[in-house]
C-alpha cells in the first residue's frame, strides 16, 4: 500500500516560498512510469493541479504557475518536494501529494490512485 504525507510550514508570509515535502513509503518514486504530483484546493474552488516530477526525474508544470514554481525529489529519502515562490494569499490552500496516472494535470480526484492527507497552508503577514 504506498502512502503519502506531506509536510511542512502552515503559514507563510506574502512574497516568501512555501516549501513542503511529500515522504512517499510503500513504493518507490524511481519505479517505471510513476509520476508523482502536487495539487491543491483553494477554499471553495476546485482541485488545481500545480506540477509533477516523474520517475525519471523530469518535471511538468502548470502554465500558470510554471514562473514559480519548482519540483524535485531526493530519491534517498523517497521523497520529493515542492518550491512555489513569490506567494500571495490567493496561494492560501490544501495542499496534497499524489501519485497521478496519465495524461497529467487532473483536476478530479479520479487522476489519483494514491495521495496524502493534505496540508492546510494559509498566506498572510
Amino acid at each position: 500500500q504506498v502512502q503519502l504525507q506531506e509536510s511542512g510550514p502552515g503559514l507563510v508570509k506574502p512574497s516568501q516560498t512555501l516549501s513542503l515535502t511529500c515522504t512517499v513509503s510503500g513504493g518507490s518514486i524511481t519505479a517505471d512510469y510513476q509520476y508523482w504530483s502536487w495539487i491543491r484546493q483553494p477554499p471553495g474552488k476546485e482541485l488545481e493541479w500545480m506540477g509533477a516530477i516523474s520517475y525519471r526525474g523530469s518535471t511538468y508544470y502548470s502554465p500558470s504557475l510554471k514562473s514559480r514554481t519548482s519540483i524535485s525529489r531526493d530519491t534517498s529519502k523517497n521523497q520529493f518536494t515542492l518550491q512555489l515562490g513569490s506567494v500571495t494569499p490567493e496561494d492560501t490552500a490544501v495542499y496534497y501529494c499524489a501519485r497521478e496516472g496519465l495524461p497529467l494535470g487532473g483536476t478530479s480526484w479520479h487522476n489519483y490512485d494514491y495521495w496524502g492527507q493534505g496540508t492546510q497552508v494559509t498566506v498572510s503577514s
